[in-house]
């Protein structure tokens, strides 16, 4: 089952799935960030696949040269992936206002690249009432330039479809995380990894079928994983399995994770009733959902984190921070400070976007699994 997330990793952006549904005479769009709602465009027949950089540490002379160098290595991989037109066959981008990098990749990808359809949402930092409402809007008139620009109306029928596909794939996403909470998983935390990479870079309804299989098997396979410490990864956003196997041939195990490409990904469900109205449901989830660095306060990222922590009986958590990640370089002492006053220890690794785990920094993690080690006996 494995077999067939990596394939699509390994040819990702061209994976036969994307080339298929464009051949079929569909839509796919880009997405650089996850507060874009994805269920939007996949109400209006577009396929919504995340834009991301190269699977490896690459030197990026094009993304440089566009973007200054102060920018993460993640902004600068993907503009240079669009630059050398590895994503040719998107039909529109849409990004968000969440950090400089993402708002320059943006911008330059309209200017340069010239993907047809464009738009970009204005994202609040808070959770205020205010700020919801300033989001709605910005989620009406996203939807709106997408019915303008496809010269379609989508109805509320077409997003409770579209939410339906969404929060079927968060809950067995979460049936695959709560494997993770054993004491012998059947899966690793590179293997996960490897699940969740294919979840946004394939249709929704084959991921779930995917993802079905997956679990089915995994139920009857018998197969367990075993490590010697329980970790957490959290920091900026991660797509490399090799970082993370890196951590786990050293003898440990990863069973959880706060990523934009991991847990913040898919962990709260957009929830209807009939209160509001779906498109105000879409928007609330979004909004709402596992808190990035950037949000403030910081209480409720921090207090998610912590739970994390006991419901996976973490031992120590591994933060990995692209050089530049400024929200997360700038939360990190408070995060520290957090944890420590839990009891739980914390390792920072300063890292380039794509890194399969240096030398310096398997040193860095051996070190940190000695000392967990000493205190787990």
């Amino acid at each position: 089952m494995f077999e067939r997330f990596q394939t699509i990793n390994s040819t990702f952006p061209r994976t036969d799935h994307i080339l298929e549904y464009k051949n079929r005479g569909g839509l796919v769009f880009g997405w650089l960030c996850t507060y874009v709602p994805e269920e939007i465009m996949h109400a209006a027949g577009v396929l919504p696949i995340r834009i991301t950089g190269y699977n490896q540490e690459t030197e990026l002379e094009d993304g440089s040269a566009y973007l200054y160098i102060n920018n993460c290595s993640f902004s600068r991989s993907c503009l240079q992936m669009g630059l050398r037109g590895e994503y040719e066959f998107l039909d529109g981008v849409v990004g968000g206002s969440t950090c400089d990098g993402a708002r320059r990749l943006f911008d330059l990808w309209r200017n340069y690249i010239g993907t047809p359809f464009h738009h970009v949402l204005s994202i609040p930092r808070k959770f205020t009432e205010e700020a919801h409402t300033l989001y709605y809007q910005q989620v009406v008139q996203f939807m709106e330039h997408l019915e303008q620009y496809l010269d379609i109306e989508i109805s509320d029928e077409q997003l409770l479809h579209s939410i339906g596909v969404y929060n079927e794939s968060r809950a067995l996403l979460k049936e695959l995380y709560e494997l993770r909470k054993l004491d012998n998983p059947p899966i690793t935390g590179a293997e996960t990894l490897e699940v969740l990479n294919a979840s946004f870079r394939m249709p929704k309804e084959i991921f779930n079928q995917y993802l079905s299989d997956l679990l089915r098997d995994l139920s009857a396979s018998g197969c367990t994983r075993n490590g010697n410490a329980r970790l957490m990864v959290t920091g900026s956003v991660l797509t490399n399995p090799e970082f993370i196997r890196s951590i786990e041939s050293q003898g440990a195990l990863v069973v959880a994770d706060d990523l934009c490409t991991s847990t913040r990904y898919w962990s709260d469900p957009v929830l209807v009733s009939g209160d509001i109205t779906p498109l105000q449901a879409i928007s609330r989830r979004y909004l709402n959902n596992f808190p990035c660095a950037r949000m403030f306060p910081s209480d409720e990222r921090f207090n998610r984190i912590i739970e994390l922590c006991r419901d996976y009986r973490v031992h120590g958590v591994v933060s990995q921070i692209i050089r530049y990640c400024v929200a997360y370089a700038h939360d990190m002492p408070l995060l520290t400070q957090r944890l420590q006053s839990y009891g739980i220890p914390i390792l920072a690794l300063d890292v380039e976007y794509g890194t399969s785990g240096s030398g310096q920094i398997q040193t860095r993690v051996q070190a940190f699994l000695e000392m967990l080690g000493a205190k787990v006996r």
